[in-house]
């Protein structure tokens, strides 16, 4: 049976919540111009083995706006670990998700059962400059959600809308565009504190998977993550762009699902 939540926040707002299953806590965090549904190919599969929860992020899916600073990794342990009584929980992050894993962790690692960072950013990377990233950054600059959903879909969904899973990419996407990104410039996080000159202190089981159609700096930060995080494994997925939870859920699954044995 899955329930549904409305957790209350500092701010007067509220973080929708979904929780399903029995078993080791497991915790899903999307990307920034994603909601829950990026999940939505996976849920039902872990609920099976797990207890766990997927949420929309602040300002995303159905969750409020913030109204002031914030920080997504209080979100997760206030809202979401404490709320549920989760002592430990496994995170699954992906994309910005993974960014916000990575950081929790190492702020909080006595929460932390394991790690699956899936096409994951992380803070203080130096992205290369081009034409492209430009673009998109400008766009999210401004909160342009049309613009933010058009270089969104043709640079991050690069295989497209006859690949699997883009039913759900792309209302996910239009409807996230605008909103995510405004939310996105309320997150507080002090650059000093950024995880990739930190990597070395994460010392929980780390899996690292990337799928092979994604964009050429996801793979370069894959496997910077992989060589950085002690005893982190890397695992390319064959058929997936950035979206991989929607493009290849029988493959995410496979390496998800051994989890309940850490």
């Amino acid at each position: 049976m899955t329930t549904t939540e409305l957790i209350p926040v500092a701010d007067g707002g509220r973080i929708r919540a979904e929780r399903a299953g029995d078993g080791p806590p497991l915790v899903l965090l999307h990307g920034a111009v994603h909601d829950s549904r990026l999940w939505d190919h996976v849920f039902a599969a872990l609920a099976r083995h797990h207890t766990v929860v997927r949420y929309d992020a602040r300002g995303h899916g159905r969750s409020t706006p913030p109204t002031g600073p914030f920080r997504y990794e209080d979100d997760l342990l206030l809202a979401v670990l404490d709320r549920f009584g989760f002592r430990t929980a496994g995170l699954v992050g992906l994309s910005m998700g993974g960014e916000v894993a990575l950081d929790f962790t190492l702020e909080h690692p006595e929460r932390v059962r394991s790690l699956t960072l899936i096409a994951s950013s992380v803070g203080g990377y130096e992205w290369p400059r081009s034409a492209e990233a430009e673009a998109y950054a400008a766009a999210r600059r401004g909160s342009v959600g049309s613009r933010i959903a058009e270089l969104e879909l043709a640079l991050w969904a690069s295989l497209g809308d006859r690949a699997p899973g883009f039913e759900v990419i792309e209302p996910m996407v239009r409807e996230n565009a605008e909103a995510g990104a405004a939310a996105e410039k309320g997150h507080a996080l002090d650059p000093a504190e950024a995880a990739v000159g930190r990597l070395d202190r994460i010392g929980v089981p780390t899996v690292v998977v990337v799928g092979d159609h994604d964009r050429p700096e996801i793979g370069v930060i894959a496997g910077r993550l992989a060589d950085g995080i002690p005893g982190a494994r890397l695992e390319v997925v064959a058929g997936a762009d950035h979206y991989l939870p929607l493009r290849a859920p029988e493959r995410l699954l496979e390496l998800l699902l051994p989890y309940p044995s850490l």
